[in-house]
């Protein structure tokens, strides 16, 4: 979240209307403070929000005028596919292993190197004042339902009992 912070403060030079909402526990205590002793330091304190764990975040998400993922690594990156799929505009690092894959080298969101505030902000700029369409953005993130991860593994399943390939 440094790095997402760091990123938004360079967004909110041109964008000052624009807040930040951090959703979800901080590991400790301290590393919350020092979240928040960050937005201070880059006179933003007054835009950034951490509510913590929320019940549900999918109505953030579909609110949000941007979904920011800033991990240092992911598996299959659950948050970005939910705020895709529910037409949000999203941005991510370019972290192993998924979100290059979730959002096709750029097609849906923009990319940025891991750690690399610059970028990340050039990004979050970009898909804010030009997302991609919004219905491809919401066809994209129910390609990883669960019932469309189903339906293809039933194909597959058929697919090789008769005798194909995969």
């Amino acid at each position: 979240f440094p790095c997402l912070i760091r990123a938004f403060a360079r967004v909110r030079q041109h964008r000052p209307e624009l807040r930040l909402v951090i959703l979800g526990e901080a590991k400790t205590p301290a590393s919350r403070e020092a979240l928040v002793a960050l937005a201070r330091d880059l006179e933003i304190a007054d835009a950034v929000d951490l509510p913590g764990a929320v019940p549900q975040a999918i109505p953030y998400m579909a609110r949000a005028g941007l979904f920011a993922l800033s991990s240092r690594w992911e598996g299959l990156p659950g948050a970005l596919i939910e705020a895709l799929a529910c037409g949000t505009p999203v941005v991510s690092t370019d972290c192993p292993s998924g979100p290059d894959e979730v959002l096709e080298s750029g097609r849906y969101g923009g990319l940025a190197p891991v750690g690399d505030a610059a970028a990340l902000a050039a990004v979050m700029v970009e898909n804010l004042d030009r997302p991609p369409d919004r219905a491809s953005r919401i066809a994209r993130g129910r390609r990883f339902s669960v019932a469309r991860a189903l339906a293809d593994y039933v194909a597959l399943v058929d697919t090789l009992s008769r005798g194909g390939s995969a």
